[in-house]
């Protein structure tokens, strides 16, 4: 039997639409208190005092906590460090303690018996700043690169030698002699892109629940509820600034609306909350409300590009450079400066480039502090690269098609060694036919009217390709057991952040072993019953989880064989297992069932070994030497309307190379996904400030998202043509293909409908911008 490729129901929904589900705000524990986060009114400025006296005295509150009650120097640590660069001035304190650098930061925290009085008690905290100027355009902060520093202090950009210090860290990464190329070129065709600042903005905000052992809280047990994404690395990062031992932690599994990169990294409140409950001796609760999220949470994108590429006569490439400005934000928090090297790392996308140049600076500002956010860096290179080209084939005088089809790498150019490492492993193309998708991707929008819906002069076809990347190591373990009843048990140390990965692990383990999916349990992100997870973020959960349950499932298997063959008398290569048994081929009654070996495997069952282990069970870890490269198309048919600037998308196809689909119509869905998320941020979604760092997008009302009616009709092509070579099951992720491509497939649309000759300049697209696109279209006519 094989349920890998079958578009089974998701196990979670059941569950789940009948409110079952146990998200954050959904756990509470008996005499728990209330926590309620100060956060910084201004941008920037010197903390010269924290009066927190009449807080204190209101009634129903336990503690108010400052950075002065904290152990001191702590703050939170880069995750994923990249590069050489010494991120140690710019990190996050738990707490400020002397200077703001954003509003919304975190200055003290209120306990309470009850979450409105700690709302009440801190509008209590008499806060004393005295403003600094703000550093808001990262461009200009960035290019500055001798003038003052206007942070104004010396932990993050103190200006003492009259160097830049708002750049935290400059990458550059690339092969090839692009000067000689550039120099040598018929045709040098550049632009300038700004990608807007977003967020993921989960279903959900965070919440966290720190419970201390209610038996013996002295000795430092917690259970934790909140925590997504990496729970065993929080939890060990917790343990480590609270000094105790990690084995004390129990992070436990929940349901999470939405992770999108955001949620699950460690952020202050992550510290705050188990501390607090440690310190009180009673669970502490904290629930962020929508307006705290969008000022707290962490931002993504925010990128500036100068881009360029070389042509000989025949329109193929011959050099790309790119110099990308990236605003961080106010610190580098646990990303550190991954999302910039992977701008850079992924810039050259599916074609062949001989040289290659990108240059990206991190620069801090005093805004809220940035993040992942799906496909981090991709969104952002993508829109730049396959913007870029369209220009260039106007002003080369080829069909952007055509233009895209010269210069891909083709099947036999695989693998392609980029020569270029990210995220520490070489960035090696491992497989794919990427001229194959493209016309595969071209006849379907031909088959679904595409270019006769985008006739009209009102209208614009745009399209882009894009590479992902998938299936980041360095490890992920997992361990399946088979119980008396014949149950399989799978413990990931993936979590589950809405994408399916109960469904997409039961079906592998089933699989492997033979049975019906049905019969399969998943539990994801509980450090206890998968203590060496690595968590779910960077399209890994299926590509590295599920390799690691694929293996763990098979050694299964081949145990119960093992055990089957002495129950039944026969050979082992005389077995065959199916439907949840183990029997004799073509003997229908020399079978046992799985239910039975695991009786069997007990230490009295009567068939181990002397000094065989007991139970039928195992744990395997599958290590990841590279990533794994998914790759895809995206074409949009957009309408333009030139009075009021709207844009409209009227129908949306992706084409994608997933390898092998687990779950085809869970493949489906995450693109569909991700194609709205894009939408957003091509056309709705930015986060302003006004010169002072204010924020100027704090609710829905200004930080405009897509609702179901902007979203159009969407296509999807899944190919599975070319398997990964590097995982048995020949599996890519697919978490981020649907709105890696969008933003450049949108502005290629709506340059399209405005007969532009040059780029659009910046997304999103909003009605005033294309207005200004419209006026300046018909000032060059």
């Amino acid at each position: 039997m094989s349920v890998i490729g079958a578009r089974l129901p998701r196990k979670e929904d059941p569950r789940l639409l009948r409110g079952r589900g146990r998200f954050g705000d959904d756990i509470s524990a008996p005499g728990q208190l209330w926590a309620r986060i100060v956060r910084s009114p201004s941008a920037h400025g010197q903390l010269r005092g924290l009066d927190v006296t009449e807080a204190a005295n209101a009634p129903g509150i336990a503690a108010v906590v400052t950075a002065g009650d904290l152990p001191p120097g702590l703050v939170i640590p880069v995750r994923l460090a990249v590069g050489s660069a010494d991120l140690s001035p710019y990190l996050q304190p738990v707490l400020a303690a002397d200077m703001v650098r954003y509003v919304g930061e975190p200055l003290a925290v209120v306990v309470g018996d009850d979450p409105y009085a700690c709302e009440d008690a801190a509008e209590l905290v008499d806060i004393d700043i005295a403003d600094l100027p703000a550093v808001i355009d990262a461009v200009s902060a960035g290019d500055n690169e001798n003038g003052d520093n206007e942070n104004g202090d010396n932990e993050n950009g103190d200006n003492e030698n009259g160097d830049n210090e708002n750049t935290a860290a400059e990458l550059t990464l690339g092969y090839g002699d692009t000067d000689a190329a550039f120099a040598s070129a018929r045709h040098v065709v550049s632009i300038e892109l700004a990608i807007g600042r977003h967020t993921g903005v989960p279903l959900e905000p965070r919440c966290l629940l720190a419970v201390p052992g209610p038996e013996n809280p002295d000795t430092g047990e917690l259970d934790i509820f909140g925590m997504t994404k990496v729970p065993v690395f929080n939890r060990d990062l917790l343990a480590g600034m609270l000094g105790i031992d990690e084995a004390l932690i129990h992070v436990h599994a929940i349901d999470a609306g939405g992770g999108f990169g955001i949620r699950g990294e460690f952020y202050p409140e992550d510290f705050l909350i188990p501390w607090l409950a440690t310190r009180l001796g009673r669970p502490v609760k904290w629930a962020e409300d929508r307006a705290e999220h969008l000022v707290a949470a962490n931002h993504s994108r925010q990128q500036h590009h100068r881009i360029a590429a070389a042509f000989d006569d025949d329109g193929r490439i011959t050099g790309l450079r790119d110099d990308i400005v990236h605003d961080n934000g106010a610190y580098c928090r646990t990303h550190g400066v991954a999302v910039a090297e992977l701008t850079v790392a992924m810039l050259p996308g599916p074609y062949r480039i001989p040289a290659y140049r990108g240059r990206v600076r991190v620069v801090l500002t005093n805004k809220t502090p940035c993040g992942t956010y799906r496909a981090p860096g991709r969104f952002e290179g993508t829109s730049a690269r396959e913007h870029l080209l369209d220009v260039a084939a106007t002003r080369l005088g080829i069909d952007p098609i055509q233009l895209r089809e010269r210069n891909l790498l083709t099947k036999d150019d695989m693998p392609h060694h980029r020569h270029i490492t990210t995220l520490g492993t070489d960035l090696v193309l491992d497989t794919g036919d990427y001229p194959a998708l493209l016309a595969a991707a071209v006849k379907e929008a031909e088959r679904l009217g595409y270019r006769d819906l985008a006739r009209p002069q009102s209208r614009g076809f745009g399209l882009a390709m894009f590479v992902e990347k998938s299936g980041l190591g360095p490890q992920e373990t997992a361990d399946v057991t088979v119980t008396k009843s014949g149950a399989v048990h799978v413990f990931s140390g993936g979590t589950s952040v809405g994408q399916g990965i109960e469904t997409v692990l039961a079906q592998i383990a089933a699989d492997a072993l033979g049975v019906d999916p049905g019969v399969v349990r998943v539990v994801a992100g509980d450090t206890a019953a998968q203590p060496f997870g690595a968590g779910s973020w960077a399209s890994r959960s299926t590509v590295v989880g599920g390799t690691a349950v694929h293996h763990a499932a098979t050694a299964v298997r081949e145990r119960a064989v093992q055990l089957a063959a002495r129950m039944l008398e026969a050979a082992e290569e005389d077995l065959e297992v199916r439907d949840g048994s183990i029997g004799v081929r073509g003997d229908p009654n020399a079978r046992v069932t799985l239910a039975a070996v695991a009786r069997a495997a007990e230490p009295a069952g009567g068939y181990l070994a002397e000094g065989e282990p007991a139970g039928l069970s195992a744990r395997r870890r599958f290590e990841v030497a590279r990533m794994t490269y998914p790759y895809g198309v995206h074409a949009a048919v957009v309408e333009v309307d030139a009075g009021t600037g709207r844009v409209r998308v009227l129908r949306y196809l992706v084409a994608y190379e997933i390898g092998r689909a687990i779950n085809p119509m869970l493949v489906e869905g995450q693109l569909i996904g991700g194609v709205a998320q894009g939408i957003g941020g091509a056309l709705f979604e930015e986060f302003s400030y006004d010169d002072a760092g204010q924020p100027q997008a704090v609710t829905f009302i200004e930080y405009r998202m897509p609702t179901a009616a902007e979203i159009p009709p969407v296509d999807v092509l899944l190919a599975q043509d070319a398997p990964s070579p590097g995982n048995p099951l020949g599996v890519m992720g697919a978490g981020e293909g649907g709105v890696n491509a969008v933003g450049a497939a949108v502005a290629n649309a709506v340059r399209d409908a405005l007969g532009l000759a040059g780029g659009i300049g910046r997304l999103p697209l909003t009605p005033a911008r294309v207005r200004a696109l419209v006026g300046a279209a018909e000032g060059a006519a």
